[in-house]
């Protein structure tokens, strides 16, 4: 029987994330991976999780074990809410809940707000979480390139302009998956005045925001939000571990109620013992003194990469200098093939994510590509830029 024939129209068009077909070549011996979107794991606080699961497993292990409510644990739930709150990116009366890492959060609000056909904008690049996301959905899918400063604003209304169906717009405002980048306060207002102009909803998908190691703070589109068009989408993975796939949501209560109920369908709720160790960890120790070192690390990280790619790439190859979060991302000139080049990469050791990843059109050829500083030891990125240069050179003819 060919099982094929029955799949549903949902998903029979869907491919495999290429980010996670390249982590098959990973396990070749030697070789240097900036394909990742993962922590540095030597700063998971593995030691301290250890001494919190063995309190809560002793004295708390009926309700560690046991169901728990859909819209989180309470604790985790109302810490994360203060926080927020503290933040200036929710007011009082916003709710929270939690779901199991940002990507469900996401998935939750397309399925309960996105109908067959309906417009969604995304960056361009953009996450392939996201991308495939929104395809699962059956979403028409508009890209809109991305400037230094973000999102093309001036792109963006002639689009709204010509497409009357779109419902949603897309965006990592800070420290962008992939490219790095940041975008500013004008542009951020800019998006809330089209969408009150256009009617359609922003999902603010904020990750990465707590790992600034450079330059100055930017108020969160959610923070700017008066008429509740902002979903918005954080995340513990980047701070505290990913596997432990702990996320939160926060969006107005009608829409809330509807992917709680979403939730009760997928997973009834998030994983409870992560969310108990989550908290114990969060009130016991200091998280401000913990994000402070991951800052420190990763921006030591960045600006290792960045100076060596400055020292061995071709000057025509330009990268984003990004003010934190884990990528930057670079552009060879036009006509090389990012893909090929990665090829021609892989065969000396070293792995990247190229651009046709993070492209509404994953078919067409991009000489970009995403680079992850986090992962790799500072001695890793060294030979491995190195190496990455030598091959570029080589491919480039240069």
């Amino acid at each position: 029987m060919d099982i094929t024939s029955k799949l549903s129209d949902k998903v029979k068009h869907l491919e495999a994330s290429s980010i996670r077909e390249i982590f098959k070549l990973l396990a070749k011996p030697g070789i240097i991976s900036f394909a990742g979107g993962a922590p540095d794991p030597n700063l998971f606080p593995k030691k301290e999780f250890a001494e919190i699961a063995k309190e809560i497993l002793e004295n708390e292990g009926n309700t560690a074990l046991q169901y728990g409510i859909t819209e989180g644990y309470a604790p985790l739930r109302e810490w994360t809410k203060e926080r927020l709150v503290s933040q200036g990116i929710l007011d009082a009366d916003d709710d929270v809940i939690i779901v199991s890492g940002g990507q469900q959060g996401i998935d939750l609000a397309s399925k309960s707000l996105i109908n067959p056909g309906d417009g969604v904008v995304c960056e361009e690049p953009s996450f392939i979480g996201g991308l495939n996301c929104f395809r699962s959905y059956n979403a028409q899918l508009f890209g809109v390139p991305m400037e230094d400063d973000g999102i093309d604003t001036d792109a963006l209304e002639n689009l709204l302009k010509e497409h009357s169906n779109i419902k949603l717009l897309y965006t990592i405002s800070t420290f962008q998956n992939p490219s790095g980048i940041t975008s500013s306060l004008e542009k951020r207002k800019k998006l809330l005045e089209l969408a009150e102009k256009y009617d359609f909803l922003i999902y603010e998908d904020n990750p990465y925001g707590e790992l600034r190691f450079s330059g100055e703070e930017v108020p969160t589109i959610k923070s700017l939000d008066k008429s509740g068009r902002v979903i918005y989408f954080g995340s513990f993975s980047k701070i505290l571990a990913p596997g432990m796939r702990l996320g939160f949501t926060s969006a107005k209560a009608e829409l809330l109620e509807r992917m709680i109920i979403c939730k009760q369908t997928q997973d009834v709720h998030t994983n409870v013992l992560s969310q108990m160790i989550a908290y114990k960890f969060v009130t016991k120790y200091s998280i401000d003194e913990h994000i402070a070192k991951l800052r420190q690390v990763y921006g030591k990280k960045c600006k290792l990469m960045m100076e060596t790619m400055d020292k061995c790439f071709p000057e025509s190859v330009k990268h984003t200098c990004p003010q934190g979060g884990l990528f930057l991302y670079c552009t060879m000139p036009d006509g090389f093939d990012s893909k090929e080049f990665m090829k021609k990469a892989l065969e000396k050791n070293v792995a990247f994510v190229p651009g046709t990843s993070c492209m509404i059109d994953d078919k067409a050829t991009y000489s970009t590509f995403r680079m992850n500083y986090s992962t790799a030891s500072e001695e890793e990125i060294v030979k491995g830029v190195t190496l990455l240069g030598e091959v570029l050179h080589d491919y480039m003819g240069v």
